[in-house]
């Protein structure tokens, strides 16, 4: 059978822990759930609350409010109750919420654990979610380490780990996977020991100087990567080669949207590597932000968050709502770019294009010589 999580759920839901032990699959499942909005639910993590079960969110007044990412609406329901029919997650508990939005400091952070049957947690970093800072934040990333986000991932993990001293694991999607990484690197040692595996699926890497700071060495053996066939997101900034690629639905980067990796049984469907023309694209775009300087990186970055925010929305479900508006609004800002940041963006852009082009005739010139 070939399906999604959602068809995982439908045929293995009512496998226990005991007989199917955690796999790729669960864990990409958990970083989903991580996206649902469980605000005033599930015990803030500053508050020491009780866990919380599915059934009693379900039953919980502001149930509802779970969906308020429309974008996804109708396959995080499908995913809730997928989790709360069948027997290997209708007992999980959740306790440990935090969900942040600082627009001056542009910082979106939220995350959540879960208790498995099995005894272990898995703690879970939600990746960028529709909020226009939540991206910013991540382009942030470029030219600036730590972000907020990762300095809060760190602080989190040590704070729950003290709270509850189980082996655990800890993943996110895009942004989610960039942070379980970052603050498994840099958390504290005892911390460090105690996790099982960390999962990034399809989450961006680091800049190089990122990995001098953190401990990076400790934990790399236990750190699965995984990115669908065409990745943009979970490339950047990334040379590392232990990867693992799945098969998606879908084409191009709509391949980011985790609903869209093929299952296969009990794991992921697999293919040798992510796409070649798409690999020399990812691996042109990461040379090219390398080579800039920090001002260059941060010009980029708030230039395109200036023509963005310009549309007046504060969220993408918004913007697509009045698509016109928001577009005809940015148009206008790209037109009142000061004309000096406007001549060192076109020769950047240049400067990218160069750097496309010396990959595609040296990638010619190494099949000819073949």
């Amino acid at each position: 059978m070939k399906g999604t999580i959602l068809n995982y759920l439908q045929e293995y839901g009512n496998v226990s822990f005991d007989r199917l032990p955690m796999n790729d699959v669960d864990s990409l499942i958990l970083c989903q759930l991580s996206y649902l909005k469980f605000d005033g639910m599930v015990s803030d993590v500053r508050r020491k609350g009780p866990f919380v079960t599915l059934k009693q969110i379900k039953a919980h007044k502001d149930f509802e409010k779970l969906f308020s990412d429309t974008r996804y609406e109708k396959v995080n329901r499908a995913l809730f109750e997928g989790l709360l029919s069948g027997k290997r997650f209708c007992n999980i508990r959740l306790n440990c919420y935090i969900s942040m939005l600082f627009k001056e400091s542009e910082t979106q952070f939220s995350a959540i654990t879960i208790l498995l049957e099995d005894g272990t947690m898995y703690i879970a970093f939600r990746g960028t979610d529709e909020t226009i800072v939540g991206w910013k934040e991540d382009f942030n990333m470029a030219y600036l380490s730590p972000v907020p986000s990762q300095e809060y991932s760190v602080k989190y993990l040590n704070l729950v780990s003290d709270m509850l001293k189980r082996p655990f694991y800890v993943g996110g999607h895009s942004k989610g996977g960039n942070l379980a990484v970052y603050s498994a690197m840099n958390c504290k040692k005892q911390v460090q020991e105690r996790i099982i595996k960390i999962y990034s699926m399809d989450g961006p890497g680091f800049r190089p100087e990122v990995f001098k700071k953190g401990s990076y060495e400790a934990i790399a053996g236990r750190i699965v990567k995984i990115l669908p066939r065409s990745s943009v997101i979970g490339m950047m900034f990334d040379s590392d080669k232990h990867y693992r690629v799945v098969e998606s639905k879908t084409i191009g980067l709509a391949q980011h949207d985790p609903y869209t990796w093929v299952v296969t049984g009990v794991g992921f469907l697999e293919v040798k590597d992510i796409y070649k023309r798409r690999k020399r694209m990812d691996a042109a775009v990461n040379e090219w932000i390398f080579s800039l300087n920090r001002h260059q990186l941060q010009l980029l970055v708030d230039t395109l968050y200036k023509v963005v925010s310009a549309s007046g929305a504060e969220d993408l479900i918004v913007m697509a709502k009045k698509p016109w508006v928001s577009v005809s609004r940015m148009f206008r800002a790209m037109r009142e770019i000061e004309e000096q940041d406007a001549r060192i963006l076109k020769m950047m852009l240049k400067q990218l294009f160069q750097i496309i082009k010396s990959n595609r005739e040296n990638q010619c010139g190494i099949q000819e010589a073949k």
